[in-house]
């Protein structure tokens, strides 16, 4: 029988808060320097601006110091071990990935349980499974990891990029995937970038040039994508697209059949160009399918000369669309899948095209085949996060995941002609599914506008006011945030907790004008809706202010920090991970101009500044008292830099009149997320959940 954590609660709050761990007496000094900011005639000052310089010692000991003020509140928490000891235990299950057929052998990803990094597998028919790639032997640490890869046309040839300590920089590194010997130097300094083979020829990949300065900070905003040509040096790859006008993200894809290269060029994060060469033809030129950045299109499938585009132009919700490469603009393009009134994501595998709708943030998948006929509705196992779908046209199986917040994600295998489905592969969780149940419902925010929310916990769990319960959002970039399970958040559930997940504006899940209801000077819409989802859930008893928690990661931290600055007496723990904080400078940063589109900058208008600074969080800390706060974030970080994250905890050292605790936590040889250890990543939740737990009074676990 499992051994199962319950939560004892404190009749007395701040009692429990304040019994045996010792909040810091004195915060690390964060020393201020004049730097004052003229902007449309407002002088805004900037106190801490130095911590943006991730080159200098000064930054460094400032990390160092705070660190150790953060790790020794954390190392008191009485029942923060056994939060670890717990998760690890729940961790350690076999993982696998989908199986996909390059050459003579099928590959596939497992991690056995508690490895850093998943392991990539190969096999033939009838063979027992041998290692192909092992990210853990990369870096002795652990902090290395697989990011991109691609097989050349018949398989015969591998490139797959690593990240060294979670940057987004990359290095490509090309192996004979047959004997798996390395082939020629590593390609360096590869941003944002696929892999995508032309034959065995070579391959394309996407980067900027390298920066001058901090290539964790420097600006990156001239994208441009290159080939590679196997057995020559990186100084002779060409670029194929993007060297006379700048774009922010550029990236290239060759169709199955290699006769196209699609090239997708955008200036921000929505929005993007759309370009067609014929390779089968030397010498041959791009042809513009869509010329401006005021949609999202992008080729999901060919059939010789004919191109499947999903496309929103004139269809916020998304919808497929043909055209002939001969006159492939929007003229000329024929409806295969209409838009509908729900938000439409595709793919094609097996000859077919999958349509993966979202009805209130749940999967419904529709199978086509290429004339656009309806097939059938793939009937999916529950409720929940259906994704995949996607594979070669000459394939017979196609593999899907389905998961939600109490459901593991198992992998299963659709045979496509006759429509059966079954289980390939479900992982066995210490978790028992069936103790927890998860419930939607809908909530009005400031504004009237009607937002979904699932509600996930105990069965039979009494909704007195008292129970722990985590609020998470994002909100922003068109992202969808769909029910997924989560092993930490697992281990939440199990500890009696409550995980509320709202899907607030600035997502797509009801589609663009979904999105653009959160976006420029619509974005305290997104905090309104996140706020309102605060208010239902203390209106409907399952928790209160006592026992909230609110987080959220990246656009997420934002949410976070903008709340809390706006209503910190809404919860008791704040818990912003790195976010994006600094609302007037954020876009002076990395490729951070990109996301524009949803902020819109400082410098723009004078109307988009007074709006950002009425929300940044780094300019609205003022002197209240904040609720306990753990902000995280991670040197090597450089897509939201630490920077934002460091002068936000600044501010709020010297502004907090509060007891509680308002500490930063900064990992060391990490990025913004992907690929982080999965050592780091225990001992991240197991600081997570004690802080969260402690601050909310709970004295100890049973």
């Amino acid at each position: 029988m499992k051994r199962v954590l319950l939560i004892t609660f404190v009749v007395i709050v701040m009692a429990g808060c304040n019994q045996g761990v010792k909040s810091p007496a004195e915060y690390p000094e964060t020393a201020k320097k004049e730097v004052v900011d003229t902007i449309f005639g407002t002088p805004v000052t900037d106190p801490y601006r130095w911590l943006e310089d991730d080159m200098s010692d000064e930054t460094a000991d400032w990390v160092k110091r705070q660190n150790v003020v953060t790790f020794g509140y954390l190392e008191q928490i009485p029942y923060r071990e056994e939060i670890k000891n717990r998760l690890t235990a729940m961790w350690n299950y076999e993982k696998f990935g989908a199986p996909f057929k390059r050459g003579d052998y099928t590959y596939f990803m497992k991690n056995d349980g508690l490895q850093n990094q998943f392991v990539i597998y190969r096999q033939k028919d009838g063979e027992e499974a041998e290692v192909f790639l092992d990210p853990n032997k990369f870096s002795e640490d652990g902090t290395t990891s697989l990011s991109e890869m691609g097989f050349s046309s018949d398989g015969s040839m591998v490139a797959y990029s690593i990240s060294e300590g979670g940057s987004d920089w990359r290095k490509i590194i090309v192996m004979n995937a047959i004997t798996m010997e390395t082939i020629g130097d590593p390609i360096i300094d590869v941003k944002f970038s696929g892999i995508s083979w032309q034959g065995n020829e070579g391959f394309y990949y996407s980067s900027y040039d390298r920066p001058d300065g901090s290539e964790l900070s420097a600006m990156t905003d001239h994208h441009k994508l290159y080939f590679h040509k196997i057995g020559t040096p990186q100084s002779e790859d060409k670029v194929v697209f993007g060297s006379d006008v700048k774009r922010r993200y550029v990236g290239g894809d060759v169709t199955e059949d290699d006769r196209f290269l699609i090239v997708s060029a955008a200036i921000s994060t929505t929005g993007n160009e759309l370009y067609v060469k014929d390779l089968t033809k030397p010498g041959s030129r791009f042809v513009t399918v869509v010329d401006n950045f005021s949609n999202t299109h992008g080729v999901i499938a060919n059939e010789g000369s004919k191109l499947y585009i999903a496309t929103n132009l004139n269809a916020p919700n998304m919808r497929i669309v043909t055209a002939d490469f001969s006159n492939p603009s929007p003229d000329y393009w024929v409806d295969f899948i209409p838009e509908t009134e729900n938000v439409l994501s595709p793919s094609s595998g097996a000859g077919y095209i999958f349509a993966n709708y979202l009805i209130d943030a749940i999967s419904h998948v529709k199978q086509y085949d290429m004339e656009g006929t309806l097939v059938r509705e793939i009937e999916l196992p529950g409720v929940g996060t259906a994704s995949g779908f996607g594979s070669r046209k000459k394939d017979t199986d196609v593999y899907f995941s389905f998961t939600n917040y109490i459901t593991p994600s198992t992998i299963y295998k659709l045979e496509p002609v006759s429509g059966s489905v079954e289980v390939f592969k479900k992982p066995e969780v210490a978790f028992n599914t069936e103790d927890y149940e998860s419930v939607q419902v809908f909530y009005n925010s400031k504004d009237g506008t009607k937002v979904p929310m699932i509600i996930t916990h105990r069965k039979g769990l009494a909704l007195n006011g008292n129970n722990p319960t985590i609020l998470y959002g994002y909100g922003g970039f068109n992202i969808s945030v769909t029910p997924s399970f989560s092993v930490a958040n697992a281990l939440w559930l199990e500890m009696g907790g409550i995980y509320a997940v709202p899907n607030i504006r600035g997502g797509g899940e009801y589609g663009e004008k979904w999105h653009l209801a959160g976006t420029k000077t619509n974005k305290q819409n997104v905090f309104d809706d996140f706020i309102a989802a605060a208010e239902y859930l203390i209106a409907n008893n399952y928790t209160s202010s006592d026992y909230l928690a609110l987080r959220g990661g990246s656009n997420g931290g934002l949410l976070v920090g903008a709340v809390m600055t706006q209503r910190p007496e809404l919860m008791r723990v704040a818990l912003p991970a790195v976010g994006v904080l600094d609302m007037l400078r954020y876009h002076k940063f990395t490729a951070g101009a990109g996301w524009a589109y949803d902020y819109g900058t400082a410098d723009e208008s004078e109307e988009m500044f007074r709006y950002l600074l009425g929300y940044s969080p780094v300019h609205n800390v003022r002197e209240v008292s904040y609720p306990a706060t753990l902000v995280t974030t991670a040197d090597h970080d450089d897509r939201v830099v630490p920077a934002h994250s460091f002068k936000f905890a600044a501010h709020l050292q010297d502004k907090h009149i509060g007891s509680s605790p308002v500490l930063i936590r900064i990992e060391t040889m990490a990025g913004h997320g992907a690929g982080t250890p999965v050592s780091k990543t225990i001992e991240q939740w197991a600081d997570l959940f004690g802080f969260t737990l402690w601050n909310m009074g709970v004295k100890k676990l049973k």
